[in-house]
């Protein structure tokens, strides 16, 4: 296995261990990855539905993993720093679908990737016992790969899609965690949580970092930070505003026959110029 893909996945290891949050923007493709690296993160996570929305597919595993393991190649290669990949489910629900997942993006350059155990897009979850096997499998598919350092964030949707009482809920989390950590993961992911007591109270409990997904209108990173969380993404948020811009700037030519909105755009120059002396 290549040795730059191993120091890669032990610098972002490395992001997780440090005294200083790990804040990932999302990107979808590789110009958005690039502004972002090129913003100052020190990693690059990628959000499986702005890929899938890039495709042509909606979010949920409706893309191949072929398809999707091209884009995070692409990501890859355009940038130097770490990138790690929402590999959504594992493309399936066994242990092999989830051991060629992560053959997958370790084999597009990735050194970290999320799991979920959701089953579907607001749908049931996969039992404590099978994820717990999941991850399993996706730790050992990390040593066959010779990246042992690969992260692997297990991502649960116990929140996101308020599974079970409201008061059972983070012992729900609790306990998925522990069982996550023990079977392999390297990082709790709990989105559709942000109450920043809750937060305070997961985190202190777990034995892996947590990661939160923030979004508009939610808690600064400064605020999560504070809480305990080690790890913040944005998900989908920066790609629906730069969708968001195309459609506003589409209506406004196609309606009022002007270009406003146009003003806030990039320049060509700067954003032509990240990819100079590439082929």
């Amino acid at each position: 296995m290549n040795e730059s893909l191993k120091n890669r996945a032990k610098q972002f290891r490395s992001l997780h261990q440090g005294p200083e949050l790990l804040v990932l923007p999302n990107a979808w493709d590789a110009a958005s990855a690039a502004l972002i690296a090129g913003a100052g993160a020190r990693a690059v996570a990628t959000t499986s539905g702005g890929i899938a929305w890039s495709q042509g597919w909606p979010d949920g595993q409706r893309i191949t993993l072929e398809a999707m393991a091209r884009v995070v190649e692409r990501i890859v290669a355009t940038i130097d720093v770490p990138v790690t990949a929402d590999m959504e489910g594992g493309y399936g629900s066994s242990a092999a679908d989830v051991e060629a997942a992560v053959a997958a993006a370790v084999g597009a350059g990735a050194v970290g990737l999320n799991l979920e155990d959701s089953q579907a897009p607001g749908g049931a979850l996969f039992s404590l016992e099978v994820q717990a096997e999941r991850l399993r499998a996706a730790r050992e598919a990390a040593e066959r790969c010779e990246v042992p350092d690969l992260v692997v964030n297990a991502r649960t949707d116990v929140f996101l899609f308020q599974v079970g009482e409201p008061e059972g809920r983070l012992d729900e989390v609790r306990r998925r965690g522990e069982a996550y950590a023990q079977a392999g993961a390297d990082c709790l992911f709990v989105p559709g949580l942000l109450d920043l007591e809750l937060l305070h109270l997961l985190a202190s409990s777990m034995p892996i970092p947590l990661n939160a997904m923030a979004m508009a209108g939610g808690p600064a990173v400064a605020q999560l930070g504070a809480a305990g969380v080690r790890r913040v993404s944005v998900g989908t948020a920066i790609a629906q505003v730069a969708y968001g811009a195309a459609q506003r700037a589409a209506r406004e030519i196609l309606s009022s026959g002007t270009y406003e909105t146009c003003r806030d755009a990039i320049d060509f120059s700067e954003l032509n110029g990240m990819f100079s002396g590439r082929t």
